[in-house]
């Protein structure tokens, strides 16, 4: 499934098997309304199992919404190769395995293959790990990944805006991936300081 016509920015999304797919599908949605955005998604095995344990959702949802899909097997593909230039990566939600992989280099498949691309290159990449309690060996390996150039950026809780549904508590965490690769959300409500009481 690919479209060849080269867009303006190339970004590559990579869905782990963690909880919370649904982060991804929100994710590729707040892309595909991006101009000029050119879509390359990475969904594992993982990804798949746990989309059918927390939504009704097909992953053909996830797929109607990139312009290239491999399958986590795929090491041959695009993506895998420095000289298929990219803007970037987003890794999400992004599993304590992928990212303890990410963080050592094991290239065990092509979402790690991708993203140790886009290290090696230089090239952003944001990872949206999600779980709770962090273990010692999770908070090493964030760092690790956050020393050789991962943005973190964990899928936090906001009460400012008062997002109070799960739909704007998703739209803020997308807010805040979206400018790290030039990009805005119209629903994602930045902090503005503190209102004047009178």
């Amino acid at each position: 499934m690919e479209n060849h016509i080269r867009k303006n920015r190339r970004i590559i999304v990579g869905i782990s098997g963690a909880s919370g797919v649904i982060l991804g599908y929100e994710m590729l949605k707040a892309l595909r309304e991006q101009d000029s955005t050119e879509i390359h998604l990475i969904v594992t095995e993982g990804a798949k199992r746990s989309l059918s344990l927390e939504s009704k959702m097909t992953v053909n949802s996830l797929f109607s919404l990139a312009d290239a899909v491999y399958h986590e097997t795929e090491m041959e593909a695009p993506v895998a190769s420095g000289s298929f230039h990219t803007d970037g990566m987003i890794v999400i939600p992004c599993s304590m395995k992928t990212l303890s992989a990410i963080a050592t280099g094991y290239d065990s498949n092509l979402l790690v293959r991708a993203a140790g691309v886009c290290l090696k290159e230089n090239r952003r990449i944001v990872l949206v790990p999600r779980e709770t309690p962090l273990s010692r060996v999770h908070l090493r390996n964030m760092e690790a990944a956050a020393s050789d150039g991962c943005i973190i950026i964990p899928p936090m809780l906001t009460f400012y805006n008062n997002a109070g549904t799960l739909q704007k508590q998703m739209e803020h965490i997308i807010g805040k991936i979206l400018p790290h690769f030039g990009m805005q959300s119209q629903r994602f409500v930045p902090w503005t300081g503190k209102p004047n009481i009178m």
